[in-house]
């Protein structure tokens, strides 16, 4: 093993051992209620809230010590030299070659995540009563999303193969172009093509709700064009709603399950959070800064991408670029890991301020609290997560502290 091998390996285990830390932690938490929100589950449901989380907890614990059991001794048994040795047995040139082997890795994940995939959805969720996904719509949503993943992944991993392959000293700007391109497409292309393939979208029927909506919506000056509701209740009790796309393909989404079970109030109180996040633009600053990390990932790439002692930190007795893409993926996990820190930090600092919009905006604070609650409660979420966990893993903050801001925005004269 040389100097990089150990780099990777240290980052591997104190990543994992992290997060294990952090579970533990976090399940040790759930056992006290705040007392804030004591009335929130009955004892019966508090309890239900705790197991439910340990099940899942202990299911992620197997699986990542499994996953990072198995691909040391992929690792170690010298399994990238035997998969570059398949891949380049079908004769294919450097950049199909490459396709090939990803599509190899590609398989053996997915045959790994199948069975926790399984277990999540028909023995957790289906225990505590979330889950109404059949087995045929499973599997449906499994083919048409390895059918997604090729159509478009595959022309783009090609075209960052070719680039590398050929294009010299700039192809790694060449691949941020195309990448960022990419990624202002999916704005467009994942709410009008590809999540109608997995739900149907129903536009919200006349009535009080998108009357009020549209007429909020005026206020603020926020040019909604289209708001649909989504059978989420198709695979899951759980409820939510999202804004996706720009321009003339803005659309709100609502799940049904949320217009079904909250108030008129309530769901307008979540919609005008979710119009929040648009208006103090935290979708286009998260965009940006998606760009920017790109650029700096595919320079770095660029530096690492033939290095010799990275390919031979993994046996590869040559250096191919395909290969490089993954080591380099690897070598960066630290960077990535402590670059989660900030980002979910940002993250949680947008979910306070589009709160303290939709309640400046809209003056339903009781109803954006009392939505909060209720989406809480309906999918048994830990009232009392560990600040490490928070930290590591959340992207919205804990209930309590939303809540705790929402009323403090309340009490906030505004001019």
């Amino acid at each position: 093993m040389n100097w990089i091998a150990w780099i990777i390996l240290t980052a591997l285990l104190a990543q994992t051992l992290t997060h294990m830390t952090a579970d533990a932690l976090n399940l040790r938490g759930a056992e006290v209620i705040p007392p804030e929100l004591d009335d929130l589950y009955s004892t019966e449901e508090g309890q239900k809230a705790k197991a439910y989380l340990k099940a899942k907890t202990q299911v992620g614990w197997i699986e990542s010590t499994l996953s990072l059991g198995l691909f040391l001794l992929f690792w170690f048994l010298k399994g990238f030299p035997f998969l570059d040795g398949l891949a380049k047995g079908f004769g294919f040139g450097p950049v199909l070659t490459g396709l090939v082997a990803f599509a190899l890795l590609g398989a053996l994940k997915s045959l790994f995540n199948l069975p926790f995939a399984l277990y999540g959805t028909f023995v957790i969720e289906e225990r505590f009563g979330f889950n109404r996904t059949t087995l045929k719509t499973f599997i449906l949503d499994r083919i048409k999303g390895m059918l997604v993943g090729v159509a478009i992944g595959t022309p783009l991993l090609a075209g960052i193969l070719a680039f590398f392959q050929h294009a010299g000293s700039g192809a790694w700007v060449m691949c941020w172009a195309v990448v960022t391109l990419f990624m202002l497409g999916v704005n467009i292309i994942v709410p009008t093509w590809i999540m109608p393939l997995f739900n149907t979208f129903t536009p919200l029927e006349e009535g009080d709700l998108k009357s009020r909506i549209m007429a909020y919506a005026d206020t603020i000056g926020f040019p909604l064009q289209k708001i649909f509701v989504m059978d989420g209740s198709r695979r899951s009790t759980k409820a939510n709603a999202f804004f996706s796309g720009f321009g003339k393909f803005r659309r709100i989404v609502l799940y049904d399950t949320l217009v079904n079970n909250q108030s008129t109030e309530e769901v307008l109180a979540v919609l005008a959070h979710e119009m929040g996040h648009f208006k103090l633009r935290h979708i286009r600053n998260g965009l940006f800064i998606a760009i920017a990390h790109t650029g700096i990932l595919f320079y770095f790439l660029s530096l690492a991408l033939t290095l010799k002692p990275l390919h031979a930190a993994f046996f590869m007795p040559t250096i191919e670029v395909y290969a490089g893409l993954i080591f380099f993926s690897l070598l960066y996990t630290p960077v990535e890991f402590l670059l989660g820190f900030p980002l979910q930090a940002w993250s949680r600092a947008n979910e306070y301020q589009a709160d303290a919009y939709a309640v400046q905006t809209s003056g339903l604070s009781e109803a954006l609290v009392s939505s909060l609650k209720t989406l809480h409660k309906t999918s048994l979420s830990n009232l009392n997560p560990h600040p490490l966990h928070v930290a590591l893993n959340h992207s919205h903050p804990p209930l309590l502290q939303r809540i705790r801001k929402i009323h403090q925005e309340r009490l906030t004269p505004h001019p």
